[in-house]
């Protein structure tokens, strides 16, 4: 019997994704190519549990039926796949699309629809006009069902290859569609490659608290998570675009997380992780805030209700800062860890931003930067550090500077960290955890560590060149020998000239 891998996956969201060529945009396939993706896995999980219990109940549907309603997601009858094919050419499939996704988040919730009760599905309209006129839309819709239909692709967990293979064809198929969304990518996703280094950078512990204030689709959340190497640890997230949130919901069921919490919500302005009144504390929060976010919030900073901006008002037109304040905020005091993505300006720029990066260094927060190469992320081609915040530092008053924008793999429309690139990074910060990097010492044109007192005396300046140096010297010059050899150049160009002449007077032309 074949078992549905990843590759079967891909080639029915290709072919999906066809359904929708030059009707609609590109950024926009994700919407209903991977929410069809979620309904037919749910639908087919379900029904996998329904086979199991018919069989438990020696063929009793009805009681099979009843014991279904326990189970902690339920599908409604008309929210499920099967349902949908067979009404696949109705003249409202688009309004019966919509309705299953409406009943399916009304059957679950809290697991489905944010705090005020507003569904992961409300910013997707199967019936939009924006498909087609009625017949093309309906031929559209009618041929996206069958191109998830279970001779195309059965998704019960039985017949899978492997425990995550639906998780796993989801990340990609989100960082296939950010490849094609430009510069909107980058408001969802974050490189693999990249999500990889953090999470290990940051690794928890079981039992810890993750969060991510600026999740995007989840990805970087759920590699967090991975890395703890057991199921014992909890997720939290927060995303102010809804369609970009619903994205992270459901990427959290396709990989066994739906247990995650994950919010709607502006972090600055509205956060929505809370404890009573005061914001919740994590052992981990990692994030890749939008670069200098322009009209963050700064109008109401000063009278933050969590007194989250305490070292300073972040400028208006650059919201770097007000977001890495949050994360530092809401780690454990004594214990947390913090890992953001920045532009290299957070580590240099002065006025209020120079005053908040001095005061998080003398608080002795800052562990790591970490230089990265430049045209890893979509949307933007400057290159991005990442900054390591440790609220557990001891008596350690060092921090570690990598340089690491030449470890890469060129591409053509991205460059691309290697396994190997990670793995040095990795051990770099590891050994400077260990003690085993000796402050003042240049490590292989690559990595530095550097007292306070040095970084005090560069005002507090974490430009990465200023620490680690990757001049490159010049080879000593042999003066002698290269004056030898101009005067033999010299001696032979004459000949060539004399030569010339005698054969141009052989013409009559001198």
């Amino acid at each position: 019997m074949h078992k549905t891998n990843k590759e079967d996956v891909f080639k029915v969201v290709w072919r999906a994704c066809d359904t929708f060529r030059g009707v609609i945009d590109p950024a926009q396939y994700k919407d209903y190519v991977l929410t069809m993706l979620f309904i037919k896995y749910v639908s087919d999980v379900w029904r996998d549990k329904m086979e199991a219990y018919t069989e438990k109940y020696k063929g009793d549907k009805e009681r099979a039926e009843w014991a279904m309603q326990r189970e902690r997601f339920i599908v409604p009858k008309h929210s499920r796949f099967d349902d949908l094919y067979e009404n696949r050419g109705e003249a409202n499939i688009g309004e019966l699309i919509n309705q299953a996704l409406e009943a399916l988040e009304e059957a679950n919730p809290g697991k489905l629809s944010g705090e005020d009760g507003s569904g992961v599905f409300r910013n997707i309209d199967f019936n939009s006009s924006n498909l087609g006129d009625t017949k093309d839309k309906n031929n559209r819709l009618k041929n996206l069902l069958i191109d998830f239909s279970d001779n195309r692709l059965d998704l019960r967990p039985s017949r899978l290859e492997g425990q995550d293979v639906i998780g796993d064809a989801y990340e990609f198929l989100i960082s296939f569609f950010a490849s094609d969304a430009g510069k909107k990518a980058g408001e969802f996703y974050t490189p693999s490659e990249v999500s990889t280094l953090i999470a290990k950078l940051t690794r928890s512990q079981p039992g810890a608290r993750i969060c991510d204030p600026t999740c995007g689709s989840g990805s970087l959340l759920i590699k967090a998570g991975k890395e703890v190497g057991s199921d014992n640890f909890s997720l939290y997230g927060q995303e102010a675009n809804g369609s970009t949130w619903a994205l992270a919901v459901m990427n959290m069921f396709l990989h066994g997380m739906d247990n995650a919490t994950i919010r709607w919500g502006d972090t600055i302005r509205n956060p929505k992780l809370k404890e009573g009144d005061a914001l919740m504390k994590f052992d981990t929060v990692v994030a890749n805030p939008p670069f200098s976010l322009d009209k963050w919030g700064a109008e109401s900073a000063e009278a933050d209700n969590y007194g989250r901006f305490w070292r300073g008002v972040p400028p208006k037109s650059k919201g770097d800062w007000a977001f890495i304040t949050h994360m530092i905020e809401t780690a454990y005091e004594g214990k947390g860890k913090v890992g953001v993505v920045v532009p290299h300006g957070v580590l240099f720029r002065g006025s209020s931003e120079g005053r908040i990066r001095q005061k998080t260094i003398e608080e002795n927060l800052l562990e790591a930067v970490i230089g990265l190469p430049a045209n890893l992320f979509f949307g933007t081609g400057i290159p991005a550090a990442i900054l390591v915040f440790n609220k557990g530092k001891g008596d350690n008053r060092n921090v570690l500077f990598i340089d690491a924008s030449e470890r890469y793999e060129p591409g053509k429309n991205q460059n691309k960290l290697r396994e190997k690139d990670i793995e040095e990074i990795v051990a770099t910060y590891r050994q400077f955890n260990e003690g085993q990097l000796s402050p003042g010492v240049v490590e292989d044109k690559f990595s530095y560590v550097a007292t306070f007192e040095e970084v005090k005396e560069n005002d507090f300046n974490l430009n990465i060149p200023r620490y680690v140096d990757t001049f490159e010297e010049e080879p000593e010059v042999d003066l002698e020998a290269v004056q030898e050899r101009i005067e033999a150049i010299e001696a032979e160009l004459g000949a060539v000239q004399e030569e010339m002449d005698r054969y141009l007077e052989e013409l009559g032309l001198k």
